[in-house]
Formats: C-alpha cells, sequence, structure tokens
C-alpha cells in the first residue's frame, strides 16, 4: 500500500480490507502488505483473468484512501518503523522474537501452489524441481531498490528474505515423514514457532495438498505471475512422471543452489544463470528458452505449451522488471519507477496479450478444490 501522492510505503492495509468484501484478501505481517489467494482455476487464461480482476478490485478499494497498489518485491520509498506489525498474536510474536529481521520485512512474492498426489510424492518432487527455481526468480525480479536506493540487484526482496531462519533452498528428502521430523526438529529447536513459518523457497503446503513455490518477488504484470504458474506446474508434473518411471531425478547435491539463487537475485534475465543441468554459467536466455524445451512434453499435457512460449518470448524481449524500472529511474526518477510499478499492477500498462485458452484442465487454488487429472491445481497468492 502506497500513499498516492508521495509514493511512499504506508500502513494502508487495515483501512483497505475494511472496505473489501471477497474472501481472498488477508492481512500480511506487515500492516503496509495485504495478501490475495486466488481461487482454483482450470486455464492459466483464467488465473490471469482472476489475478487481473483481483487487483482492479484492490486499487478500487484504495484510491477513496489516498493510497495506491504496487505489485513489487519491494518498493522504492518506504521508512522503516519498528513495531508496526499486524495486530494479531502470531505476528506480535514474530515481531518481538525476531526484531529487525521483522521491521525490515517490507517485501512482497508471488507464490504459486500445484496439486500433488501425496506429501510423499511432493517431498520426492522437491527435490528434482529445486535446481530450476532460480531461472524463475530472475523472470519475477522486480525489486531493485531499498529505502530510496538502488542496491544493484535485481531482486533485493531475496536478499532480505533469506534473513529469516528457514528461508532458503530445501534440502532432499527420502519421505514426508523425514521432511516433517525436519519441520518438527526445528519447532522444538525454538528457530520457530510452527510449521508456517517454514520459509524454503519450496515446500509441501501443511494445510493443502499442494507443493509451493515461494522464491518469486510479486510481479507488477500479471502475465509474469502466469508464466511463472504455467512453468513450476510443468516442472512438477514433469518430476512426477519421472518418479513414476523410476528415472534419475537429483544426485542429492544441492549446495551450489544458494549460490544460484543469489545469481539469479543479482542481475535478473540480464546476466548469466547457473544451467541446472550443467551448472556452469549461461546467459539468462539461453537457459530459460532450454528450460522451456526441456518442459514442452509437460506444458503440452497441461494445455499450456502456446501461452508459455509466447509469454517466454514476450518476457525475454521485455526484460525483468527490475530493469525496465531500473531504466526508468535513471532517465526520469524514482517517483516515475513508483508510477511504473502502479500502472502497471493496475493494468494501465505493460500489459502483454491474454494467454490462450488451455486445451486440458489445469487450475488454480485457494480453496480446497481438486482437479480429477494428474496435471492438477495451480494456486497464485500475492502476485
Amino acid at each position: 500500500m502506497l500513499d498516492l501522492e508521495s509514493g511512499r510505503l504506508v500502513p494502508g492495509a487495515d483501512a483497505v480490507l475494511g472496505r473489501l468484501r471477497g474472501p481472498g484478501f488477508k492481512p500480511e505481517l506487515q500492516r503496509s502488505a495485504v495478501e490475495w489467494n486466488s481461487p482454483v482455476h482450470t486455464s492459466l487464461e483464467a488465473l490471469r483473468t482472476d489475478l487481473a480482476g483481483a487487483r482492479r478490485e484492490l486499487d478500487a478499494a484504495a484510491s477513496p484512501l489516498g493510497l495506491a497498489v504496487a505489485a513489487a518485491g519491494t518498493v522504492p520509498f518506504a521508512r522503516l518503523t519498528p513495531g508496526d506489525a499486524t495486530a494479531d498474536p502470531r505476528y506480535r510474536t514474530m515481531a518481538e522474537e525476531y526484531r529487525r529481521v521483522s521491521d525490515e520485512h517490507l517485501v512482497c512474492s508471488a507464490q504459486v501452489h500445484v496439486d500433488i498426489p501425496d506429501r510423499d510424492t511432493a517431498v520426492r518432487v522437491m527435490c528434482a524441481v529445486s535446481p530450476w527455481l532460480p531461472p524463475l526468480l530472475a523472470l519475477s525480479a522486480s525489486s531493485p531498490f531499498w529505502l530510496g536506493a538502488d542496491t544493484g540487484y535485481a531482486s533485493w526482496r531475496t536478499m532480505l528474505w533469506q534473513r529469516w531462519p528457514t528461508a532458503g533452498p530445501v534440502g532432499c528428502f527420502a519421505s514426508a515423514a523425514e521432511y516433517d521430523a525436519a519441520v518438527a526438529d526445528l519447532i522444538r529447536g525454538g528457530m520457530i514457532s510452527d510449521p508456517g513459518m517454514v520459509y524454503f523457497d519450496l515446500r509441501p503446503s501443511d494445510h493443502q495438498r499442494t507443493l509451493e513455490l515461494r522464491i518469486c518477488d510479486a510481479c507488477p504484470s500479471p502475465e509474469t505471475v502466469v508464466l511463472v504458474a504455467g512453468l513450476f506446474r510443468a516442472l512438477v508434473e514433469d518430476a512426477r512422471l519421472r518418479l513414476e518411471r523410476r528415472d534419475p531425478v537429483c544426485d542429492g547435491r544441492h549446495e551450489w543452489l544458494r549460490a544460484a539463487v543469489w545469481r539469479a537475485a543479482r542481475t535478473g534475465l540480464k546476466g548469466p544463470l547457473v544451467d541446472p543441468e550443467t551448472r556452469l554459467a549461461a546467459p539468462a536466455p539461453v537457459v530459460l528458452r532450454g528450460m522451456v524445451r526441456r518442459l514442452r512434453p509437460a506444458l503440452e499435457a497441461c494445455g499450456d505449451w502456446d501461452t508459455v512460449r509466447l509469454l517466454m518470448t514476450e518476457a525475454l524481449a521485455r526484460g525483468d522488471a527490475a530493469h525496465r524500472l531500473r531504466r526508468i529511474a535513471e532517465v526520469h526518477g524514482l517517483r516515475a519507477a513508483v508510477e511504473t510499478i502502479v500502472a502497471e499492477t493496475r493494468g494501465d500498462r505493460g500489459r502483454g496479450p491474454a494467454p490462450a485458452p488451455a486445451r486440458r484442465p489445469v487450475a488454480a487454488a485457494g480453496a480446497p478444490v481438486r482437479a480429477p487429472v494428474a496435471p492438477g491445481p495451480v494456486e497464485a497468492i500475492g502476485g
């Protein structure tokens, strides 16, 4: 939530939430953020339509209060105000326990859930999917600015986020029981208070039959969220099928992943990424085009090939939001970058072609609805 006149982050979430009637809008840790959870959908086209509509609804509730809505990992102008957590016992406890880390948690992410048959499969799929998450972060990067300055990073949100005790790449686990035991140890050891504070880049949901992607920045363009959702579902479906065929899916070596995440956060789509197959540096467009080619069978099975191919072409042509915002700020100043974030969030400009209709069911889930086909629901949160 930004002040409409100054462009500064403000604790206006409570007032905006009081004007909203939809069940998908919720408070977050900081009173400057509103979370939106999509319902279940059966196509990427429906997901995009719903996301754009939710943003318009949020904007309509905020604008009469002199507020604007910005979907980005961070915003250029913010002020640290300790003790500004939402008045919820859990959030207040987090603010007291984690102090500065909580005070500086002025960030927003785009999270995606994909339906999964069971928790054992979800945990085993994590190991296969994790190496491909840094390219998704690069696509979503939208947070080059922090406290009025250019950080030099495409996703400074990632640097802030990784200070939480459980944030970052998830390890490899053989079963849900093994994963759950690790989470229980974190709680018993006092590092976190509940399973909801497991902030791995990828995790099985503790209350839904889904695998949850958590690495991405919130994105000014709804099309970026849709592209990430389509790629993530294809990654999960590809890994699930490999497990069914008993193909090798992971060598258990993920010590390089944190560095690969750093690389994606540092340069986004403008610099190199770590190729998950060779583990060598390669230009971001090369890595992402190779990823789409690799996932083509899964994308076609989900009905998403045409949509994802089109949106990827557009994303690589436009560049990530971070570098687009940086170019605008260099010419017109930081306030112009803020105005661009607000306009793209609202849908005024920067919109690409709408995704083509899916040929088979695809879904976005925020409610307990399940698709009867293998390529299961996708849930977008925040965006």
